[in-house]
């Protein structure tokens, strides 16, 4: 059965791969997406192949534009399933935590954790009048090694892995699952500025020597919000090739 599944965005890197992923095995993803040429051109890659999906140009920080996001997905039937990916990356790493602008911190927290929040808050009525339903939080094995001079991303991403767990609680009785994956780092648009040593030190230290791909990440939330995983709830997975292994 074709399954209604949000991802904020999915204009372009791991939540295109995530949402054509979801696609392309029959569920009808709505694009969440921020900037209207991504979510075009990610809506013409989608149909090109024959998949039918639908785009929504949505701030993540904007409660009213959620809000109005949530509208035009109720009209649609409803979710069944919320995918959290949307994130400040660009350009974010640099600055020691002493260094950076009070702004740039507070903006990046404002879409990063608070979006992550306020997509949930507004979809949870939605999973809740199904019964069921799943909501994945794309999060960052950042947030576990303790990246150096991304104490911003950092932050945020430690929140969003805190959060699942309790939002798992909280949502639990409604039959909701909430999970969250937490990727290394992999080569996509948001992380084209990444000096080449962050790179490097991705490869001499990860127990499985290949590229990571959008692709990895994208198994595991097909996983997650598949009924393979019905009875698994407040987790999160680390798909990095071992980076972080244990922590």
């Amino acid at each position: 059965m074709s399954r209604l599944v949000v991802v904020s965005g999915s204009g372009r890197g791991l939540g295109f791969s995530i949402a054509e992923r979801l696609a392309s095995n029959g569920d009808h993803v709505v694009l969440a997406e921020k900037n209207p040429e991504l979510a075009e051109s990610a809506l013409d890659a989608l149909r090109s192949q024959g998949i039918q999906a639908t785009a929504k140009i949505t701030d993540i920080a904007d409660s009213s534009s959620v809000s109005d996001l949530a509208r035009a997905v109720e009209e649609l039937g409803g979710a069944d399933a919320l995918v959290n990916n949307a994130a400040l990356a660009d350009g974010v790493g640099g600055d020691a935590f002493w260094e950076l602008d009070d702004a740039f911190f507070q903006r990046v927290m404002n879409v990063n954790a608070f979006g992550t929040w306020l997509m949930s808050k507004h979809f949870y009525p939605q999973l809740a009048v199904k019964g069921s339903g799943s909501i994945v939080n794309i999060a960052s094995d950042a947030a576990l090694y303790g990246s150096p001079r991304l104490v911003h991303y950092v932050g945020s991403k430690g929140a969003v892995l805190s959060m699942t767990r309790t939002m798992a609680r909280d949502a639990g009785p409604a039959g909701i699952r909430v999970n969250a994956v937490a990727p290394g780092l992999t080569r996509v648009e948001a992380t084209e500025a990444v000096p080449a040593s962050r790179f490097q030190l991705y490869e001499d230290h990860r127990v499985l020597q290949r590229e990571p791909t959008p692709a990895d990440v994208a198994g595991v939330v097909e996983f997650l919000i598949s009924d393979a995983a019905a009875f698994v709830t407040g987790q999160n997975i680390i798909v990095d090739g071992g980076f972080v292994m244990g922590h």
